[in-house]
C-alpha cells in the first residue's frame, strides 16, 4: 500500500476552491454563449443576450467574492523557480483583473446600446448608464478583448496544469481541488 501524494498538500481554502469552480464553471457557460450570439436566428438572439448577460453578471460578483476571499484566505505559496512563480502571480493576476473587467465592460456596454439588463428575466438592474450610442461600441470591443484575454490566460492556465500535473507530476493540481 503506497501513501497517498496529496496528503501533505498546501491547498487553498474550501471558500477559495468553490469560488474557483463556480466561476469556472459560468466562464465555460457563459464563454461560449456570447460567441454563439452572432450565429443564432433572429428570434432567439435576445434570448442568447439575456442567459450571457445574467450568467457574466453572476461571473462579477462572484469574482467579487473571489477577491474578498483572497484578501481572508491567501494562496498557499507556489511552488518551483522565481521564473515560474512569477508567471503564476501574473497570469492569476491577470485572470482576476480580466474576469472583472470583461463582466463589467459587457454590462456597461449592455446599458450603452440601450439594453438594460433584467437578470435573468426577473430581477431589473441598476444602469448606471444611459442609452449612449458613442461610447458603446467601446464598451463592447473592451468586452469582447477582455473576453479573447480570458480565452489566452485559461490555455497558458491549462498548459501549466498539463506540465505540473502530467510531465512533473507534482502535488500543484491539488491545491485547487
Amino acid at each position: 500500500m503506497t501513501a497517498d501524494p496529496t496528503h501533505h498538500v498546501t491547498k487553498y481554502s474550501r471558500v477559495s476552491r468553490a469560488l474557483h469552480w463556480i466561476v469556472a464553471l459560468l466562464v465555460f457557460l457563459t464563454w461560449p454563449l456570447g460567441l454563439m450570439i452572432g450565429f443564432v436566428k433572429d428570434e432567439v438572439k435576445l434570448d442568447f443576450y439575456l442567459v450571457h448577460e445574467s450568467l457574466g453578471f453572476l461571473v462579477l460578483w462572484v469574482m467579487l467574492l473571489r477577491v474578498g476571499a483572497r484578501l481572508f484566505a491567501p494562496a498557499p505559496p507556489i511552488q518551483g523557480s522565481a521564473m515560474e512563480r512569477m508567471a503564476a502571480h501574473t497570469v492569476h493576476g491577470l485572470f482576476y483583473v480580466f474576469l472583472i473587467i470583461m463582466p463589467v465592460s459587457g454590462f456597461l456596454a449592455t446599458n450603452a446600446h440601450g439594453f438594460p439588463l433584467e437578470w435573468f428575466g426577473l430581477v431589473p438592474i441598476w444602469s448606471p448608464l444611459a442609452k449612449s450610442p458613442q461610447i458603446a461600441p467601446t464598451l463592447s470591443a473592451i468586452h469582447e478583448w477582455s473576453a479573447w484575454i480570458v480565452l489566452a490566460l485559461f490555455t497558458l492556465h491549462m498548459l501549466a496544469v498539463i506540465f505540473h500535473h502530467l510531465i512533473r507530476r507534482d502535488t500543484t493540481l491539488y491545491r485547487i481541488l
